[in-house]
């Protein structure tokens, strides 16, 4: 897109200026090309944000929490006394000039204080604020003091030793490493969000002791099943995760996913009060206050006097009064389907490796992870080896020396000028520059046999220390037990009992008692081809005019129907979601109306196929394939406790799906296939099953390449020779339409 280019005559100058004074082109409008515009300066903001600002890399940090820590560590907090957090963020403008207030706030979520990590890095003095409370928030950095944690020490192990690249500041005045040399896969321990450009990052937490036990594992076998030494993640603020297996081996497979955390309560009885004391990482007290309120406000919940946040000094505490003869856990059950007390963590493990972003699972996370390790530990030990090498060589010359110390001294003492000593030493002993710089800085108070003799062992030792780190530099097994050593020092030193509890769902006794009768009134449900959805009142209907809709979208299905119905939508991926005509509020044709796949919570990518509306799960789903087959599902299958229920596996995905229906009896259906042929099909041939991914009977007969192309409803006296297309047994061909076979054409719904 371009913009026109409009001519203007020049402007006269102003009096009083000089008449060279008029800027030549002022005024007039360049041509640019959007797209060009978007690539030169868009672009590398959106680079830069991923690259530098958001996503984590493969040692488990962002950029400005790495120019935090390195800060804190070039500045002894890793021994010694507190210090003001001011000062801290301060000295942190060296390396991340954004502001020491964005400083500060990085150092305040790395911190013990927070409570915001599983294993914070920062030792924390005065109010850090709390993450799971947006009310309390921190207090100013010139209050507050902080130094590095002891576990800070294992990301600065081998810092000094090569073991990672170090890069110029934004200035070119000091260095700062480009990633840290953690020794345990801090990626994983820790929980870290990020929101890019076009892309985004959420990581779980697990338990430190579980990823070093799974990183060994992985190390002795590849092939090592992570599921049973990984059990499930481990958040910061506790909670009870409701373990379903398959959830967490799609996280761990692919990094994407979700998993259930609810609270964790007690019930008083002296005071007939519960005491929610453990909340989901994802949400906040205040938002759970909100949310109980409202349920309160409008009647939903009846069993509650008051809520109140009572965290203090003690912990996370939220109160909630009963009125007399409540039960407790019937209430919570209710609470935790409709309220935050139960919260879902969406995983996206998108980690910079390379300087490429990469979405991986868990097993591809650790795989990356001991590569980086093992490449650090390779560049540890050949620098140790570079050291060990220069000290032997050293004391190599000095040997040669120490074997003949009289003619080392008549050197010394017959050599006139002092330029010349170190010259003659190399010529009198054949020794190279550095040997005999070494030998003759020696004092001469060394000149004795403890001292010739303790420098004669050292020589032995480095020659097998020397040979031990060359034997170490050739041998991946030798590197893999070095981070084995260290993985199990680690889990050992810092490691701690699971925060989160594990609760399995089919021990979870979902929420039964009948929910408040909804307001019961005649509507009509309208939905698109393109998955909107609109609940309209028959006075407003009366009353509107077209209905507006998405360009190139059309109304597939309109259900008069009442305001207490069941609505079940269909997806392309297999899948159903249950919802109520409750939850949509009446709308009326001048409106767009719901998205579904927004309103229901979708995958990405994933579309609506067909909604049914049913008052009782009685009654078949027909799922119509491609390859001639046709499903018939009692709706008994698809009935759930609780509202809003995804199910997955809802019908086959042998075939593509051609049609659904819902029907309360069986009805007939006409089925056209792509060679023209029309089969007129009664659903009560068919058996019914009870398993929802069931394949069908194959119902139309298909030769060649010809599959089913369309299923509509029968409409009676829609064809004049109806015997024509029926059959005795199935599966059939069907007929070739002819003319006077219709009375009435058929059309698609």
């Amino acid at each position: 897109m371009a913009t026109k280019k409009s001519k203007k005559e020049p402007q006269k100058p102003q009096k009083g200026l000089p008449t060279n004074a008029h800027i030549t082109g002022a005024g007039e409008v360049e041509q640019q090309i959007i797209t060009d515009t978007l690539r030169e300066n868009y672009m590398p903001y959106a680079m830069s944000v991923i690259m530098s600002r958001a996503i984590p890399e493969i040692d488990g940090f962002k950029p400005s929490h790495r120019k935090v820590l390195y800060t804190m560590y070039t500045m002894g907090l890793l021994k010694g006394g507190l210090v003001k957090s001011a000062r801290i963020a301060g000295e942190t403008m060296k390396l991340n000039p954004h502001g020491d207030a964005a400083n500060y706030d990085t150092m305040v979520r790395l911190s013990r204080g927070n409570e915001a990590l599983l294993h914070p890095f920062v030792e924390s003095k005065g109010n850090f604020g709390k993450a799971y409370s947006t009310d309390m928030e921190c207090a100013a950095s010139r209050y507050t003091e902080a130094k590095l944690a002891p576990i800070a020490a294992e990301l600065f192990a081998d810092i000094d030793k090569d073991a990672v690249d170090f890069v110029d500041n934004f200035d070119a005045t000091m260095k700062e490493p480009q990633l840290f040399p953690v020794t345990f896969p801090s990626i994983l321990v820790n929980n870290n969000l990020g929101i890019a450009v076009g892309m985004a990052s959420n990581i779980c937490s697990f338990n430190l002791d579980e990823v070093c036990e799974t990183t060994i594992a992985l190390l002795k076998d590849p092939d090592h099943d992570i599921l049973s030494t990984l059990k499930a993640p481990d958040f910061p603020g506790g909670g009870q995760l409701v373990y379903k297996r398959e959830d967490l081996e799609k996280i761990y497979d692919t990094g994407r996913g979700s998993v259930k955390v609810r609270s964790v309560y007690t019930y008083d009885k002296a005071n007939n009060c519960i005491d929610v004391t453990e909340i989901p990482y994802t949400t906040s007290i205040e938002a759970i206050i909100a949310k109980v309120s409202e349920l309160v406000k409008a009647g939903k919940v009846k069993e509650i006097n008051d809520i109140r946040n009572e965290t203090d000094l003690n912990g996370l505490k939220i109160t909630i009064d009963l009125k007399r003869g409540t039960d407790p856990d019937k209430l919570m059950n209710k609470l935790f389907v409709s309220t935050p007390l139960e919260d879902s963590f969406g995983c996206n493990f998108n980690v910079l490796v390379g300087g490429v972003p990469m979405v991986m699972g868990v097993r591809g996370l650790l795989d990356e992870w001991i590569a980086f390790r093992m490449e650090c530990v390779r560049r540890r030990v050949y620098f140790d080896l570079s050291k060990a090498r220069e000290r032997l060589h050293l004391l190599k010359g000095l040997e040669k020396i120490l074997l003949d110390i009289d003619k080392a001294i008549a050197i010394v003492r017959e050599t006139e000028e002092e330029a010349e000593v170190v010259p003659n030493l190399m010529i009198g002993f054949g020794i190279d520059q550095i040997q005999a710089e070494y030998v003759a800085e020696i004092k001469l108070r060394h000149l004795n046999r403890e001292y010739i003799v303790k420098r004669l062992k050292d020589v032995s030792d480095l020659e097998k220390l020397v040979a031990d780190l060359e034997d170490t530099l050739k041998s991946k097994a030798r590197i893999r037990r070095i981070i084995i050593d260290e993985l199990q020092t680690v889990a050992k030193k810092y490691g701690q009992p699971r925060r989160t509890q594990i609760v399995y769902a089919t021990d979870i006794v979902e929420e039964t008692e009948a929910e408040e009768p909804v307001a019961d009134y005649a509507c009509t449900l309208f939905f698109t081809k393109e998955g909107y959805f609109k609940k309209i009142t028959p006075q407003s209907l009366r009353m509107s005019g077209e209905h507006k809709l998405k360009e190139g979208d059309d109304i597939v299905q309109t259900v008069e129907t009442t305001n207490n119905r069941d609505l079940l939508f269909f997806s392309d991926r297999c899948a159903v979601y249950k919802s109520h005509a409750d939850d949509f509020k009446d709308t009326k044709t001048s409106v767009m109306g719901d998205y579904i796949p927004a309103k229901l919570g979708f995958e990405e990518g994933e579309s609506t196929r067909y909604m049914a509306v049913l008052a009782e799960y009685t009654g078949f789903m027909l799922f119509f394939y491609e390859n001639g087959k046709v499903a018939k599902v009692e709706m008994s299958a698809y009935a759930t406790k609780a509202n809003r229920r995804k199910l997955v596996g809802a019908y086959s995905d042998k075939s593509p799906l051609i049609a659904a229906y819902y029907v309360p009896q069986d009805s007939e259906f006409v089925l056209t296939s792509t060679s023209g042929r029309r089969l007129l099909l009664h659903t009560g041939a068919i058996a019914p099953k009870s398993t929802r991914s069931t394949v069908g009977v194959q119902v139309l007969t298909l030769k060649g390449r010809h599959t089913l192309q369309s299923v509509v409803p029968y409409k009676p006296g829609s064809l004049t020779k109806e015997s024509r297309y029926r059959t005795k047994s199935l599966p059939a061909a069907g007929a070739m339409p002819q003319a006077e076979d219709f009375g009435e054409q058929l059309t698609m719904l």
